[in-house]
């Protein structure tokens, strides 16, 4: 193996799934079983007449490792097709935040400057707190989570990555 194929790479996978009960449970169960890990998962409904969900899933592997996962999830009996994003084209990835900011003063002025060069909103406000919405690529909302620490970060929650191949063809 050349260093290239054994160096881990992320790597955001596209499952389209039957939306019934139990799918998600056995393709968290395929990662879990053989000690994959899932950095973003995300998954809703994307057709409602056709019954389908569509599951993304971001994790690390080995080129080899990231084969044998995309195999064993075609594998799966609810699973339509499967796509790895990250190596048949260009996609666009997006992350949404919830940020909540406490604090008062020149802090509280600093944060709201640093939301507005991110162009992240503000979602609520108190005379103590903000909750700012951001959404990019993971590496802008880790960036702009990271200065928040130090102005007051209280609490933060995320979407996990969601993913689409450009171009006209679908999934």
């Amino acid at each position: 193996m050349t260093p290239k194929e054994e160096t881990e790479h992320a790597h955001t996978i596209a499952v389209l799934v039957d939306n019934e009960p139990g799918v998600l449970a056995r393709v968290i169960g395929l990662f879990s079983g053989r000690g994959y890990n899932i950095e973003s998962l995300t998954v809703a409904e994307v057709s409602h007449e056709e019954n389908l969900s569509r599951i993304t899933i971001v994790t690390s592997g080995t080129l080899m490792i990231i084969e044998q996962i995309k195999a064993q999830l075609s594998r799966l009996v609810p699973v339509h097709t499967v796509s790895d994003l990250t190596i048949e084209g260009p996609s666009v990835e997006r992350e949404l935040a919830l940020v909540k900011v406490a604090g008062s003063g020149e802090k509280r002025v600093e944060s709201l400057r640093i939301a507005d060069i991110f162009r992240a909103r503000v979602l609520d406000s108190t005379n103590e707190s903000f909750v700012f919405e951001i959404v990019g690529d993971t590496g802008k909302l880790n960036a702009f989570i990271e200065l928040m620490k130090p102005l007051g970060l209280v609490d933060v929650s995320r979407t996990g990555v969601v993913a689409i191949a450009r171009g006209t063809e679908a999934l």
